[in-house]
This record gives C-alpha cells, sequence and structure tokens, in this order.
C-alpha cells in the first residue's frame, strides 16, 4: 500500500551498510524468499538463545528496501537479537483486501514455517519472538498478532490498523502486546479508518484490549521535545492483563517510521517525526511484555 519510494538513492545515501543472508523457504510449492540478519557477536556466544523481529515490508517494498529504510539491522546490533525480513509475493501480504483472506496467498502458514525453520538453524530464545511492520506489512502483523499469539509475544506497526478481516473473523482474541504508532495526516492508510477496509487507529487500539481481563488505568503522555519538526506525539497505554497495548498518535505526521531520515524525496508521505525513534521504542516495548 505503501508508495514505492525510490530507494536507488536512498541505497547511496544510506549510512548503514545493507547486510544479511537472503535464503530462501519452500511452501506450498513456491520458494519464498526471506533476509536474515545476526547482530554482531552472534558467531562467538556460546549457548546464548537470542530473541528474533520478523519486520515486514510495505505493499510495492523489497525486504532489502525496508531493511534499508528502518535501519532494524542496527538496533539489532545494539540489543542483540535476530532481525528477519521476509518477502510476500509480488511484494504483497495477504490482509483480506486485494485478496481473499481465506483463500488467497498462505502467508500466515508461510511465516510459521519459516519461524521453525529459523528456530532450527539458529539459536533462538522462544518466548521473545516479535513482528514489526510498515503499512501493509504493518496490517498483517495484526493478522499475525490474531492468528499466531501462541508462536509471537507482541507486535508493532507504523502507518497500519487492523483490518476489516482481521476484525471480522477473530471476535473472540487471545492477550498478545500491541503497539501503533499512526501519522495523524497519513494520506495513504487514514487515522480514521476506512470503510470496507480498515479500522481507525483509535478502534484499533481498542480492539486489541480483551473484555475478559483485568484493565489498569490509561496512561496518556505528549512529546514535543523537538519544535522544528512540524510534529507531537501523543501516546495512550493501557495494561490488559499481563500485556500492554498502546498507541502513539503523531500530530502532523505522515506515512513513515518515526525517527528514520527524511527519504520521501517528492512522494506524498509526509513527515516524518523525531519525536520519537521507533525502533528503540518498539523494543523497550517489546521487552516490557511477559
Amino acid at each position: 500500500m505503501i508508495l514505492k519510494c525510490i530507494l536507488l538513492f536512498f541505497t547511496a545515501c544510506c549510512s548503514y551498510a545493507l547486510s544479511g543472508q537472503t535464503k530462501t523457504l519452500q511452501h506450498n510449492d513456491v520458494k519464498r524468499k526471506y533476509i536474515i540478519y545476526t547482530p554482531k557477536g552472534y558467531e562467538t556466544a556460546t549457548g546464548k538463545k537470542y530473541p528474533v523481529v520478523f519486520n515486514f515490508h510495505g505493499g510495492g517494498m523489497t525486504p532489502a528496501e525496508h531493511m534499508l529504510y528502518t535501519q532494524m539491522n542496527k538496533t539489532a546490533d545494539q540489543h542483540g537479537f535476530i532481525a528477519v525480513y521476509p518477502k510476500g509475493i509480488k511484494e504483497d501480504w495477504n490482509v483480506g483486501f486485494g485478496m481473499s483472506y481465506k483463500k488467497g496467498t498462505d502467508d500466515i502458514g508461510f511465516i510459521e514455517a519459516l519461524l521453525n525453520q529459523i528456530e532450527k538453524d539458529y539459536a533462538v530464545n522462544s518466548q521473545k519472538v516479535y513482528a514489526a511492520g510498515l503499512s501493509r506489512g504493518g496490517f498483517f502483523c495484526h493478522r499475525i498478532a490474531a492468528e499466531l499469539p501462541h508462536r509471537f509475544s507482541a507486535i508493532a506497526t507504523a502507518g497500519a490498523t487492523v483490518p476489516d478481516s482481521v476484525a471480522y473473523y477473530h471476535q473472540n482474541r487471545k492477550e498478545i502486546g500491541v503497539l501503533m504508532v499512526h501519522g495523524k495526516s497519513d494520506a495513504i492508510v487514514s487515522y480514521d479508518g476506512k470503510d470496507h477496509g480498515y479500522l481507525s487507529a483509535r478502534r484499533s487500539y481498542q480492539f486489541w484490549q480483551p473484555t475478559n481481563v483485568k484493565k489498569e488505568k490509561e496512561i496518556t503522555t505528549v512529546i514535543n521535545k523537538d519544535k522544528n519538526d512540524q510534529t507531537s506525539a501523543e501516546i495512550r497505554e493501557i495494561k490488559a492483563g499481563n500485556k500492554y497495548i498502546t498507541l502513539i498518535s503523531i500530530e502532523n505526521g505522515g506515512h513513515t517510521w518515526p525517527g528514520t531520515d527524511d527519504f520521501n524525496i517528492g512522494l506524498p508521505i509526509g513527515l516524518t517525526s523525531k519525536e520519537i525513534d521507533f525502533n528503540e521504542y518498539m523494543w523497550n516495548f517489546f521487552n516490557r511484555q511477559k
């Protein structure tokens, strides 16, 4: 769904080198690709189990472009986790619009099979597996949260809310940590939702709060430390059962990944907020989940 960035320029200007191994996995008679990155020191560690973060690209992007844009490998080095960048068929993910939710591409099956393979090939802490995604990849993270909460402990999304199909098919949800960041001026995925497409950011925040568990008092925080970036961040968070549900609303923010460089040359994706470093925020969020 996100407009395909002109990442030839982006690649040339990126300060953090493209790295990671490109691998394939056969699933349903289709050879699926993914990039995997192990953090510095992984090869020499003995007996250590590593968390894993799956990072899903937006529509029309490649895993390599998304890896460069989000700079997640740098965060993986800093905090010691394995980063995985799966590739959607035709750079897309089955989230229930544009294809049949039930009969379209079996992306959920692919991701579960991929996680099984990674757990065989690498030293993985299976209690600390997370998913993050931008735009279409973020929509898909909501599907993962609904269908694979027994494999993933939490998700984090940018510019993506709960797809209508996820809301329709998964009214009985299990506890899972959910972090969403969404620009209120996002012109590609509306903060206010879209009829017959996806819920609003506020409704998505409410959707992930289970009704049958104890909730603590909601905490609201406003951040406006960078007076030059024309944005501010309102953070709403509630603990429901053992999991945290967080919505970060970016005033004047666009369809972007907060904290990244402003590589939106000539593209109508809006402002990139510098109020938070989304990679750092999500990693801290993931580690707070039980």
